[in-house]
């Protein structure tokens, strides 16, 4: 460890790189005086480099897909992916799932976020060992395949969901797939998710990433005089912040951080940011900010690393000290996790108001990093989504022969199509994951956005649209509010509009 004479020694002065002062100006689209160049690009455009082009990300959620390929699977796919989304689609026939998904026509940064992963949920055997890995939540959209008796009947008029045709299974049976099949499924997800309660990715450099790198850039003390330098490398496993930090020319920091992020991060239903890193012994920042401005008000936490040892870093919100060029600023808002622009890792000599950093050692420095996360504590989002339907719990009851629904009254001949439906449920009520059960009722083909009845009791009759349902199931990826919730839904007057679709889950009770 470093003494503070030491690190008050100042080197002889060093030249200074204009060249590297201008790419970091560059990279982050910023000129001094003048600030963010974002306003500035249209006029600029036929005068900047590729790089300086808006970025859009989200945090990079990994779902997985079940049922991946039917007519409501397909339409989740399209929305995570639209939505920045990496998914894993679970499919039996991967040429087949080309075509339904259409991949080939996909833009390339979604393309490059879909993943097909092929088994059959009813072979245990067939499922892979490493299916849940790197997964945040799954989408559950298994379901018997059903479709008319008569061939002149046309799958496509059948799911449009407006005419009555005379069903039958075809293929695996409902006891197969949606009993056995989460059965299966669960024996991979327990302890996957066990492991990985409460938290959500943004970043993940296991295994490496170029793209997310590329969002990263070099932010040293060459912008005040320095010669300090750094950057982000991506290894096998991981990527590693590392570089030279010099006190020369009354420097002594190197940083990485993120361009802005279109639109910002909304974590404001986390705790805090969670760090899994490998250090070198010394003490180092991490900055937040909930501002587009290049030199505004940063959200700054000091932490410890032990020399080669991986550890997990929890950072609360609550803790985070406003700063601004490495000064405390009382005055300043508390940080606000609905806007988070930016992300920002720093080795520097100072702590704040001129404190020296107690663990810093001029010189080379290496912190390897596996993933940076949002964390929860207490109320933690659904991480298995699940679409049932609606009438799960009718057939065997009194009712059942005189209920409106006629996949009540036909589960029996459907192979007891509902029943088992239900004891799948029940199998994800008692798994421990964190969870939403979404009843719909009769599925179509309409183009969404209505109005939803959000019902419990399973009485609710009525239709839906299979875009609704879709749209449900992935902005509830989202919402603390849908866990451990099972509800019924149906379009119709009076209902919820989609915008308050999450206000209207918080009214619904937990299972």
């Amino acid at each position: 460890m470093a003494s503070p004479s030491k690190q008050e020694h100042s080197p002889a002065s060093q030249a200074w790189d204009l060249g590297r002062f201008t790419q970091t100006l560059a990279f982050f689209e910023t000129l001094p005086f003048i600030g963010n160049l974002s306003q500035w690009q249209a006029w600029l455009a036929p005068f900047l480099p590729p790089e300086l082009q808006p970025i859009s990300n989200k945090p990079q959620s990994t779902v997985l897909v079940l049922g991946a390929t039917g007519n409501l699977g397909r339409r989740v796919v399209k929305l995570l992916l639209e939505q920045q989304y990496h998914v894993k689609a679970f499919v039996r026939n991967p040429a087949r799932a080309r075509d339904i998904l259409a991949i080939s026509t996909l833009p390339p940064g979604q393309k490059d976020r879909l993943t097909l992963v092929v088994g059959d949920v009813t072979q245990a055997e067939s499922l892979p060992t490493d299916l849940l890995t790197g997964v945040d939540a799954v989408i559950s959209c298994l379901g018997a395949i059903v479709r008319p008796v008569s061939p002149e009947n046309r799958e496509a008029n059948y799911a449009e969901g407006t005419t009555y045709y005379e069903p039958a299974v075809i293929e695996a049976t409902p006891e197969q797939v949606e009993y056995q099949g989460i059965q299966n499924l669960l024996k991979l997800a327990q302890p996957h998710f066990q492991a990985n309660s409460g938290q959500r990715i943004i970043f993940d450099f296991c295994p490496p990433n170029q793209a997310t790198a590329q969002l990263w850039g070099a932010l040293d003390d060459v912008v005040m005089g320095g010669v300090s330098q750094s950057g982000l490398r991506i290894l096998t496993t991981s990527a590693l912040f590392t570089g030279v930090v010099s006190t020369a020319n009354s420097g002594g920091f190197a940083s990485i951080r993120t361009k802005n992020i279109q639109p910002p991060f909304d974590l404001s239903c986390f705790q805090g940011i969670q760090l899994r890193v490998k250090g070198d012994g010394q003490r180092y920042k991490f900055l937040l900010r909930s501002s587009p401005a290049w030199d505004g008000v940063g959200y700054a936490f000091s932490f410890d690393t032990v020399a080669d040892q991986w550890q997990t870093i929890q950072i609360p919100f609550q803790q985070l000290t406003p700063v601004l060029r490495a000064k405390r600023n009382p005055t300043a808002p508390a940080f606000d996790p609905k806007t988070v622009y930016s992300l920002q890792l720093m080795l520097s000599k100072f702590e704040y108001d001129g404190a020296l950093n107690p663990h810093f050692q001029p010189g080379p420095f290496a912190l390897e990093l596996e993933t940076i996360s949002a964390y929860l504590d207490h109320h933690p989002l659904p991480r298995w989504i699940m679409v049932s339907s609606a009438g799960a719990t009718r057939p065997g009851t009194p009712e059942a022969a005189t209920d409106p629904r006629p996949i009540v009254r036909l589960s029996d001949q459907l192979g007891g199509i509902l029943t088992w439906k239900f004891r799948g449920e029940e199998l994800i009520r008692q798994s421990g994951i964190p969870y939403t059960i979404i009843r719909p009722t009769a599925l179509t083909e309409s183009s969404g956005q209505e109005p939803l009845i959000m019902a419990q009791g399973d009485t609710l009759a009525g239709k839906v649209s299979r875009e609704d349902v879709a749209q449900l199931c992935v902005q509830a990826l989202q919402w603390p509010s849908a866990t451990q919730k099972t509800l019924e839904i149906a379009a119709g007057d009076g209902g919820i509009v989609p915008q308050d679709w999450g206000r209207g889950l918080e009214l619904l009770k937990a299972d």
